[in-house]
Parts: structure tokens; sequence; C-alpha cells
């Protein structure tokens, strides 16, 4: 089996894991990676990702041009700025995981910093995530707010609508986006119990251990 054989099989395996463990329903969600030669390989637009066919996902050659597959998602802009403005940027996974986007509803959400620090591991495997405002499903605009973070973020929560995170391969963003949701989940279990954090302290040290980008 050839390395693209084995990443198509793997993208809809790490897919159908999420969508049978309830991290997204319906049709929604998208996922992408980036292949050996410098494609990518994309989720067909309005498919299940408990349904993926690894013979149909979206094909682009490394000039961006698709080349196979079924029409791409409609949050290719969304992929793309990413794949863009971080080069270290090996898969996207979007989801529209339900305790995430209750928390991005909540009006204490905060923009600069949107998971609080209740474990170590959202902080090692997402940094800090920015919370961007709502925008339409499939809006370009999406793509254009990730670039104008110039890099400096490698997930981000879509007010609204579900997290965005970036990983150096699919398995580490499924991983992270997997943490971000069970971060999510923890924090509003938590709510209104005036939870320990973790303190400043033990954030900063976290940071420093594990080389987190934090701070830009």
């Amino acid at each position: 089996m050839s390395d693209e054989a084995r990443l198509r099989e793997l993208i809809c395996e790490l897919a159908r894991s999420m969508f049978d463990r309830g991290l997204t329903a319906g049709s929604t969600g998208n996922i992408s990676a980036r292949t050996p030669d410098g494609g990518l390989l994309v989720s067909p637009t309005g498919t299940s990702f408990g349904r993926l066919d690894p013979a149909r996902l979206a094909r682009f050659d490394a000039t961006r041009r698709q080349v196979d597959g079924d029409r791409p998602t409609k949050e290719m802009p969304l992929h793309a700025a990413f794949y863009e403005t971080r080069g270290s940027t090996g898969a996207v996974v979007h989801l529209h995981s339900c305790h995430a986007v209750a928390l991005s509803t909540l009006p204490e959400a905060d923009s600069e910093n949107f998971l609080p620090p209740i474990t170590p591991y959202a902080i090692m495997q997402l940094g800090r995530v920015t919370l961007l405002p709502y925008f339409r499903p499939g809006d370009p605009a999406m793509g254009e707010a990730v670039r104008g973070l110039a890099g400096k973020r490698s997930a981000v929560m879509l007010a609204n609508h579900g997290p965005v995170v970036a990983g150096k391969d699919v398995e580490a963003a499924c991983n992270a986006i997997e943490e971000l949701e069970a971060t999510a989940r923890l924090t509003l279990l938590t709510r209104g119990l005036n939870p320990r954090l973790l303190s400043a302290e033990q954030v900063r040290d976290v940071v420093t251990t594990f080389d987190v980008d934090w701070d830009a």
C-alpha cells in the first residue's frame, strides 16, 4: 500500500472514530491532510465523518488545483489559511462538537484565551486558543480571520459554529481537537463551582517544559 493510500485510510478511520463517539454529527465537520508530494486530501462537501470513502476524498496537487475526487468541503478557505500561514501544518480538522460550541456562546467566553487552564493537556496540545466571531458557514472571511492571526495559533474556536485545529499530522490534529472538546466539557461541568485552575506559574511551567507557543 502506498503512503497516500495509507493516509486516505487513516483520515477515514479517525473521522469515523470521532463520529462514532459523538464529536460531530450528521454531515458536519471536515478534515484535510497534506500528502507526501505537498498536495492535499480533503473530505468532500456534505459527507458524514462516519461514512467517508477513501477513494472519494478530494485530491489537490501542490499548486492547490483539484485533480481527483468529489467536490471538497465549502470550508476550504479555512483549511487553506492554516496551510498558508503555518508551515508546520500537516492536517486540519474542523468539528461541530457540542461542548465547545456551547462554551463559545457564553458571555464570559474569552476571545484571547478561549479555554481556561483546567488541566495541562489542552495547553500542551493546543497552546492558546483564539475565539473568533461568528461567520456564516463557508464564508471566505473565516480564512481571512485565520490569516489575520499570522500563524500564531494552531487552534481557533468559531463562535456558535465549532473548533478548528491544525496539527503536524492528521493524528496530532485529531488528538488536539478532542482535547479541546474535553476541556470545554470540563469547563461547563465546573461552571459556577469556583474550580481551582492552574496558576499562572503552573501554566508557565507547562509552556516552558513542552515548548508551547503561548505568548505570541
